[in-house]
């Protein structure tokens, strides 16, 4: 080889080697630290189902507690900072040279130098929620160094550390738990039951079987039914294709949350049907956990029954391996007994077994429409149109074939009748342009104030609908249930939440907003006519005082938008 040749090699081989996602036994096993100072407690793991995605990474419990220093994980740089009402809240990315990031969210606050440079980008561009980029240049850290401490932020419910690593490339979560952390679990996954699935997951009927753990593992409880019947440890089946559910949590030593394995396997008489592999979800593809996971069993139920079988419309391919030509369904063709068996593994190669019999004892009869309804098909085109509602669903909105139902009735508080299309228990991929038409003249001063109301029968949400010379009202709405105009002329409230009347003593300013019919869609406050950097948790907004807001007599004005451009605005007289 030619110096010149390996000039080049030595050049590019980090290219190549970046290039290739890794495989899980490629993943670095000592590069990474804790970023914590204390023991790695789980309240969370990678791939477990919440809802509309599947967690992407490890959530680590802070002691109850918040400000824990948070150390980098390894040497690289701050590549980038993100402040935002829910999701992460306040997070700081570090890129390595090794080809993977590493996340750090709901923190409360970052190193001081970095600190700073947020606080002044923020009142740079006037406002707190801010999206920025760094270069290797200008934070560079070192593994062990602090940078940050934790918190509550985001759509966070207690006090902990969300914890990713990511590859650099694919910007995808990877499962932290393949790295080599120091994680003490020896507990074996626990299961509370199984589903059958006979034909479709949305319309066919599904038996659901309680288990009984034994020291072979977990077997079929004794049950009867229309459709399966459980004689001994051996379960009859209409239909010769089964597919099965599963509802499993796993646990650690000192930790009371429950965590999601990582493997599944399925055998039929001992040959592998298919298998499960939860390391690598991007974020492009997390709400294909609607699939994954029976969607309306979780809805009516609050359980997660992950599907062992690939749904026509799920397309999160490569966690599906070595599936079975019926995409992992269990073929049953000739009435005999079949043996099948399930592993869980959990990332510490803990594992549970459930073993059961199966046998077809009649032939599936093929679904038919009931009267008033028609097909969906998933992976097709479907539209509909009907005197004041019209909307057409992509071919990738649905995961697997609908009875597709439709109904309307009067509504005289609203604009428009409630339309309910089908029902909340099937869900949507992506989002679509719903068009709905009033039934009542709407005056040329209202039509910018027009909001689309959807409820699923426990609660109600809404957003601005864009009104057309056709005389439509449109909105991008993402589920199923039902729908209806009503006009949005209601400001958003306004109130202080301030515990004391002493300011001098407070550290912030409290006020909670909120609007009937949309959202907050723009806030606004300022003091003394300054611009101030209120921040929003939900429907608290917050400022902190700085030094934008000296000790004395001061005014406060705070104004807040909902969708349809309805403002309100406050006015507090306070002393610091």
């Amino acid at each position: 080889m030619t110096i010149y040749r390996i000039f080049l090699f030595v050049c590019f081989l980090p290219l190549l080697v970046r290039a290739q996602a890794p495989g899980p036994d490629t993943y670095p096993k000592d590069y990474f630290r804790n970023p914590l100072d204390i023991p790695i407690l789980l309240a969370g793991n990678f791939g477990e189902c919440r809802p509309g995605h599947f967690h992407s990474g490890m959530d680590i419990k802070t002691l109850g507690e918040e400000n824990q220093p948070v150390h980098a994980a390894a040497d690289g740089y701050v590549s980038r900072i993100k402040m935002e009402k829910g999701g992460f809240g306040h997070a700081i990315y570090l890129t390595h040279p090794n080809g993977y990031t590493t996340l750090y969210a709901h923190l409360n606050s970052f190193f001081p130098e970095l600190q700073k440079a947020v606080h002044d980008k923020q009142y740079e561009l006037k406002k707190w929620d801010v999206d920025i980029a760094f270069t290797p240049a200008d934070f560079p850290v070192k593994k062990g160094q602090q940078i940050a401490w934790s918190g509550n932020t985001g759509s966070s419910t207690a006090p902990h550390l969300h914890f990713e690593l990511r590859n650099t490339k694919s910007e995808h979560p990877l499962n932290p738990e393949l790295f080599g952390f120091e994680i003490v679990d020896q507990l074996k996954p626990v299961v509370a039951d199984i589903t059958l699935y006979s034909g479709n997951i949305y319309e066919d009927s599904v038996l659901t079987l309680s288990l009984t753990k034994t020291d072979e593992g977990y077997r079929p409880l004794k049950t009867d039914s229309r459709n399966y019947r459980v004689v001994h440890d051996t379960v009859e089946v209409r239909g010769a294709l089964t597919g099965i559910g599963i509802n499993t949590d796993d646990f650690m030593e000192g930790s009371d949350n429950t965590l999601a394995p990582c493997t599944y396997k399925w055998f039929l008489d001992d040959t592998l049907q298919g298998k499960i592999f939860l390391d690598d979800i991007g974020y492009d593809e997390t709400r294909y956990i609607n699939a994954y996971a029976d969607y309306n069993i979780h809805e009516r139920k609050h359980k997660w029954e992950q599907c062992l079988f690939q749904l026509p419309g799920n397309h999160l391919d490569h966690i599906y391996t070595r599936l079975n030509p019926h995409k992992g369904r269990l073929q049953l063709p000739d009435g005999s007994i079949h043996k099948v068996e399930i592993q869980i593994t959990d990332d510490r190669e803990n594992t549970t077994v459930v073993v059961f019999y199966a046998k077809a004892v009649s032939a599936y009869a093929p679904l038919t429409p009931p009267a008033g309804t028609t097909w969906f098909r998933a992976g097709k085109v479907n539209e509909f149109s009907r005197p004041g509602i019209s909307f057409t669903l992509g071919e990738k909105l649905l995961y697997d074939d609908v009875f597709f139902r439709f109904s309307q009735s009067p509504d005289p508080a609203s604009v428009s009748p409630r339309f309910t299309i089908h029902h909340p228990g099937v869900p949507l991929h992506q989002y679509f342009e719903l068009k709905l038409k009033p039934n009542k003249p709407i005056p040329l001063g209202l039509r910018d104030k027009i909001a689309m109301r959807y409820a699923d029968g426990t609660s109600e949400d809404g957003r601005a609908a864009r009104f057309d010379d056709n005389g439509w009202y449109t909105a991008r709405v993402r589920d199923f249930g039902t729908y209806k105009l009503v006009v949005d002329s209601i400001p958003p409230v306004i109130r202080s939440l301030q515990k004391s009347t002493d300011y001098s003593v407070a550290s912030q300013l409290t006020l909670e907003v909120k609007d009937t019919l949309t959202s907050v869609k723009k806030f606004s406050g300022s003091i003394d006519d300054e611009w101030v950097c209120f921040e929003q948790h939900g429907s608290l907004f917050f400022y902190k005082f700085d030094e934008h807001c000296p000790k004395g007599k001061h005014r406060l004005v705070f104004t807040a938008e909902d969708e349809n451009g309805n403002k309100r605005k406050f006015t507090l007289n306070f002393t610091r």
